[in-house]
């Protein structure tokens, strides 16, 4: 079969896409494999490690995804180009975006996955020039409202009501953009 651990996180993202992510098991992962759910466990240690995993490779490609967006850009178009690519891939992966929220143990490699995408939004920060703490409570707010927003959508929320959720985003994001151009530092 070839199983490695990569292969199985990687098969169980794919998978979290297809079911949900709270959907995902050892058991719904053998039977992809067509292998023993004991077979399995030779590659990982149980659910909460291949929940671990999968979470990885959700960050992982969001945190790629996003440096893409970003690079050159500046201030609101970063802002803009961070929040839209985050935006993009839940609507693209739903499993692999509720994955990238599973709580992972310290020290697990996801830990480091997680962490490049509090460095890029630092980074998208730089061009509002807040100093700390307002940078670090700028980026939890920014966590905040784009995960909020995100999940919200994700689950239909928005879908009952006028404006369109895509013209909320913009305006959104402008106000964000807004706010972090008058935020002051005292």
């Amino acid at each position: 079969m070839g199983l490695t651990p990569d292969r199985l996180a990687r098969a169980g993202a794919e998978l979290a896409d297809e079911i949900g992510f709270d959907q995902v098991s050892a058991s719904a992962l053998a039977r992809r494999f067509d292998v023993q759910v004991a077979s399995l466990y030779a590659h990982v240690r149980g659910a909460h490690d291949l929940r671990s995993r999968i979470a990885q490779v959700a960050l992982d490609e969001m945190a790629d995804r996003a440096a893409e967006a970003v690079a050159g850009r500046a201030g609101r178009d970063a802002l803009v180009a961070l929040a839209t690519a985050y935006r993009d891939y839940a609507r693209e992966h739903p499993g692999r975006y509720a994955a990238s929220q599973y709580r992972v143990d310290p020290g697990s490699p996801a830990v480091d996955a997680g962490r490049r995408h509090s460095e890029l939004t630092r980074a998208v920060l730089r061009g509002y020039h807040l100093d700390e703490p307002a940078q670090t409570d700028a980026i939890r707010l920014l966590g905040s409202v784009f995960n909020g927003y995100i999940g919200l959508e994700l689950g239909g929320s928005f879908a009952h009501s006028s404006p369109a959720s895509d013209e909320s985003w913009p305006r959104i994001l402008d106000a964000l953009d807004l706010l972090l151009r008058s935020w002051t530092t005292s």
